[in-house]
């Protein structure tokens, strides 16, 4: 990976707050956080959405939610419903979960079904849509059709973890993910990763987004020049999304 600035490093980001006892005060902590360091976006949960994207109006960092989430297994209609609502609401950028026992039972039509409509309905309203897989409950095929499907159904990115599940990013998961999808989408890596090494590890294995709690003290590490060595990513902890 070749040197970055801070700022670089935290366009890179989405700084996220995800845990359920979130509250109003926290989230406008983490919009102004977002409006100081210029993080690409804030990722909250969906009632979050009309608050954070009043607080980051007019400045660069966009609105991210997540739909299905975190365990992918709500219906169809149910997640596009999300979607609408959230675009409505004014997020710009929306993290699906996959129908997981859907990849698992071998039904790739309903897979893929389930996230084409998500993306469709994101590019209709000048969103983007990335596809979470949850890489610690699939097999290295199961990663591999997953990320392919993604790409087919019309993702923009693919993302390895919602950070709530057995263990978060890893940099071989990431790699085989940028193999399979090739140059043309995104990689996002989250779960796990709370060092400007974590950061580094996963950029050079090929992620263009990290989805992070710690997003302020990553920069905070890059702007003191004086980075720590990547954490074990193998296993999350509370907020480690």
């Amino acid at each position: 990976m070749t040197a970055q600035s801070a700022s670089e490093i935290a366009a890179l980001i989405d700084h996220t707050l995800l845990k359920a006892d979130a509250t109003e005060a926290e989230i406008r902590k983490l919009c102004a956080e977002a409006r100081e360091y210029g993080f690409a976006s804030v990722c909250v949960n969906p009632c979050w959405v009309p608050l954070a994207a009043k607080l980051l109006k007019g400045s660069n960092s966009k609105v991210c939610t997540v739909v299905g989430f975190p365990l992918g297994a709500t219906s169809t209609v149910a997640k596009a419903c999300e979607t609408e609502e959230a675009i409505a609401d004014g997020a710009k950028e929306i993290d699906i979960v996959i129908n997981i026992g859907a990849l698992k039972s071998g039904k790739r039509d309903v897979v893929e079904g389930d996230i084409r409509v998500i993306a469709d309905a994101a590019h209709k309203a000048g969103a983007i849509c990335k596809v979470i897989i949850e890489t610690s409950l699939l097999s290295r095929e199961e990663k591999v059709l997953a990320s392919q499907i993604a790409k087919s159904a019309g993702a923009d990115f693919v993302k390895t973890s919602t950070g709530f599940s057995t263990a978060g990013a890893t940099v071989e998961d990431v790699k085989l993910m940028r193999q399979t999808v090739g140059p043309a989408l995104g990689v996002k890596a989250s779960g796990g990763i709370r060092t400007l090494g974590d950061l580094r590890a996963m950029v050079a294995a090929g992620a263009t987004r990290i989805g992070a709690s710690a997003g302020v003290k990553i920069v905070e590490e890059a702007r003191s020049g004086q980075a720590a060595p990547p954490s074990r990513n193998d296993a999350p902890s509370k907020n480690s999304y």
